[in-house]
């Protein structure tokens, strides 16, 4: 199960971000951000010295196991974009996506 689940755009700032327990909520924000600024550096340094493409990797980041859940992510989130009422670029709000996030999160007791 996952403890934080984000939704970063292409123009690299999150749409969406979950975490649970809450009281770890800053925590989580703050390792996304970070995460989105090694992604912002990573890019801006190939930009500058093309010749090495192998720099631009990574690596993995998600295990192997939890490929079924990013699917599912993935999948609920395809039906977010395709909703003719959402707009590209907007923070996501949906009941449906929301329920299917929280099925996906740490129960907390």
């Amino acid at each position: 199960m996952a403890v934080c689940i984000a939704v970063i755009a292409k123009e690299n700032y999150p749409l969406y971000i979950r975490s649970v327990p809450t009281q770890n909520e800053l925590k989580f924000h703050y390792t996304v951000h970070t995460s989105l600024d090694v992604v912002e550096e990573k890019i801006s340094a190939a930009g500058k010295a093309m010749a090495d493409q192998r720099e631009l990797y990574l690596g993995l980041l998600y295990p192997t196991e939890d490929y079924k859940m990013f699917r599912k992510l993935h999948n609920s989130f395809t039906d977010v974009m395709c909703n003719p009422f959402y707009n590209p670029g907007d923070p996501v709000q949906s009941k449906v996506f929301e329920g299917m996030v929280s099925g996906m999160m740490v129960q907390v007791s």
